[in-house]
């Protein structure tokens, strides 16, 4: 649809970060990689999908900030005193960040697909997609939403175990 080439169209490549199991740093590995691209001068957005674990805004240390509209979707919130990475997860969404999510699969995947389409990136030279663990109906949804655009690949977090 329109909106999705719209909110996309600034976004140069996206890469997401999976793992078959919780707990090897996905997230970790999201936010470092973030922080180094951003350190390197590029424009870098995390969208954060791991919805029953959010945890990249309290990483971030943005956890209090609340999401605002604007006339083509959700406005990101910016990290940094230069705002150089704009962040989306279902964490600014409830009421305390300790709130559980607990959804079935339509639901999830209603709202992956709403972040990839309705959120106001901007231009952005990588947006990092930070996912649940293991290989959920949420992994389908992300990918099918986001097959319309160039991936740039993913990174898979494992551990030596």
């Amino acid at each position: 649809t329109f909106a999705e080439r719209t909110n996309l169209a600034g976004v140069q490549h996206i890469l997401l970060v999976l793992s078959g199991k919780g707990g090897v740093g996905k997230s970790t590995l999201s936010t470092e990689l973030a922080l180094a691209l951003r350190s390197a001068g590029k424009r870098v957005g995390i969208l954060d999908v791991d919805l029953c674990g959010p945890s990249i805004p309290r990483m971030l240390r943005v956890q209090d900030s609340a999401v605002h509209q604007c006339d083509s979707g959700w406005v990101p919130v910016f990290v940094g005193q230069d705002r150089a990475i704009a962040l989306m997860s279902i964490g600014f969404l409830l009421e305390r960040p300790d709130d559980a999510v607990v959804w079935r699969g339509p639901k999830k995947n209603a709202l992956i697909k709403q972040f990839i389409t309705d959120v106001a990136w901007g231009d952005l030279d990588f947006l990092i997609v930070d996912t649940p663990p293991g290989t959920s109906d949420e992994h389908i949804s992300t990918v099918e939403a986001l097959r319309p655009h160039q991936l740039l690949g993913a990174v898979l977090v494992t551990t030596p175990q």
